[in-house]
């Protein structure tokens, strides 16, 4: 909580199935913020390929061109063979959307976030699960899984690129 006049509350919110997860990215994706880092294994459990999903990570990029949306994964088979609207997304945002891949030595790391600007955040401990929590205006926590996801971006490297390339 705050005492400063016109700082929003933090809200902390617990979730443990499929439906309060995607309820929680969907409600961290309707925020304000400007760049939203993704960390997953393998990017399966959050629905890269749903209407619903692609429309808000659209509009997310639509409110500003300035917004960006960084991806570090592990495998990219998932995004790149069974989610061709993700795909079309990157095709269309090329210039705000960047997806890396992780390299060998952090593939142990096993948990799942993603974190808008320094404020809000979704968090898997261990990205099989479904169990989390959805934290919003919550800057320390944010602050910390954000410098976490930059230890596992200068560990990866681009590996999706917007357009195929060959015959």
């Amino acid at each position: 909580m705050s005492d400063t006049p016109g700082e929003k509350a933090v809200h902390y919110e617990r979730f443990d199935t499929d439906a309060g997860f995607q309820a929680a990215v969907d409600r961290l994706l309707g925020q304000d913020g400007r760049e939203l880092r993704l960390f997953d294994p393998d990017l399966t459990a959050l629905r890269l390929n749903a209407p619903g999903r692609i429309e808000r990570l659209e509009r997310f990029l639509q409110a500003s061109r300035t917004r960006r949306l960084y991806v570090a994964v592990h495998d990219i088979d998932h995004v790149t063979k069974y989610c061709p609207r993700m795909m079309g997304l990157l095709a269309r945002y090329a210039h705000a959307v960047q997806i890396n891949r992780t390299q060998e030595e952090i593939r142990s790391v096993q948990d799942s976030f993603l974190v808008l600007d320094a404020m809000h955040y979704v968090r898997r401990p261990v990205a099989q699960f479904f169990r989390g929590a959805i934290g919003l205006n919550d800057e320390n926590e944010a602050l910390a899984m954000r410098a976490r996801f930059g230890e596992i971006w200068s560990a990866s490297f681009p590996a999706v690129a917007p357009t195929t390339l060959g015959l």
